[in-house]
């Protein structure tokens, strides 16, 4: 247990802080789940608008620190192989 008054507010910070992290890494890991579905469902629009919702959830949870960037930067970069190698005109369409 804290035995300051400062350490009782970072204990405070740190449980808000965790469960704000939990909800962003939930979100994320179920929007890049969701676009793994939808590609391999092969159904182009529902693919395409399924990858932009996981692409921008990865690069939001890295950007508010819930995931490491380098871990970002991996899974969108596997989700873009995986879409080009199952769906080649997913994202030569979207450019």
């Amino acid at each position: 247990m804290a035995n300051t008054r400062t350490a009782t507010k970072r204990a405070r910070q740190a449980l808000k802080r965790q469960a704000n992290n939990q909800a962003i890494r939930s979100t994320t890991r179920s929007a890049l789940r969701n676009a793994v579905e939808a590609i391999r469902s092969k159904d182009l629009e529902k693919a395409k608008a399924a990858y932009k919702l996981a692409v921008k959830a990865v690069s939001k949870a890295a950007s508010k620190g819930a995931f490491p960037a380098g871990r970002a930067a991996r899974k969108i970069s596997r989700l873009t192989l995986f879409g080009k190698k199952v769906l080649p005109t997913m994202l030569q369409a979207s450019k």
